[in-house]
């Protein structure tokens, strides 16, 4: 496993204010929108290109372009629909999937409930989006399902991780080719399997409790 986590002020600073428990959440979508693109420039480093000729207003010339299949964007639900369009503005020839799951509260353990993803990923490259890495249960499964489905390499593009879910992360994917994408690495998991110093709720913080 690749592991790069992002060591830029810009980055840093956008990461402050989210983590203030007073920042509103259409400021924290923003936020969370604009952070998302500057780290899927680092994220998107080795995505396959194609070279293509065309015509400048002096000359031709050879430039690349992304190759086919497309890359497949695959945001968490629901917390990583906050990140998916800094994704796509980076990236707009990109296809979309979605991927529902779910941690248990009580064991921490993820559980999938909804899926729309192609049925057979051969030779794709997958970017998962998911804003915090914690104990790595969610993130580790949605990346073995993507494998599952012939996936060749999975980037996953955190805004925060904890020490605990990059060690599973690496263990699990040991073999694979996934490269992991942070803002930041935080100090360690609470009782609760919180990060720390974190942010609090991804989820709720982008689109408020209802309804959970």
């Amino acid at each position: 496993m690749r592991l790069h986590v992002a060591d830029h002020p810009l980055i840093t600073h956008k990461l402050t204010v989210l983590r203030n428990e007073k920042t509103p959440s259409p400021v924290f979508r923003q936020l969370t929108e604009e952070l998302v693109t500057l780290l899927a420039y680092e994220a998107t480093r080795n995505v396959r290109v194609s070279p293509r000729e065309i015509q400048t207003p002096v000359t031709t010339t050879v430039g690349v372009e992304i190759s086919d299949p497309k890359p497949l964007v695959v945001p968490i639900l629901r917390a990583g629909l906050g990140m998916l369009e800094g994704m796509v503005k980076l990236v707009p020839t990109a296809e979309v999937g979605f991927l529902g799951m779910v941690r248990d509260h009580e064991t921490l353990e993820p559980t999938t409930y909804a899926e729309r993803l192609p049925d057979d990923l051969s030779h794709r490259q997958c970017f998962v989006l998911d804003p915090m890495l914690a104990t790595g249960g969610s993130l580790g499964a949605a990346i073995e399902f993507l494998f599952d489905r012939g996936a060749v390499d999975v980037t996953a593009i955190c805004l925060l991780g904890a020490p605990e879910g990059v060690a599973h992360i690496e263990k699990q994917t040991a073999g694979r080719e996934v490269t992991l994408v942070l803002g930041a690495l935080d100090e360690k998991l609470d009782e609760r399997g919180y990060i720390v110093p974190g942010l609090g709720d991804a989820g709720d913080r982008l689109y408020g409790s209802a309804g959970y």
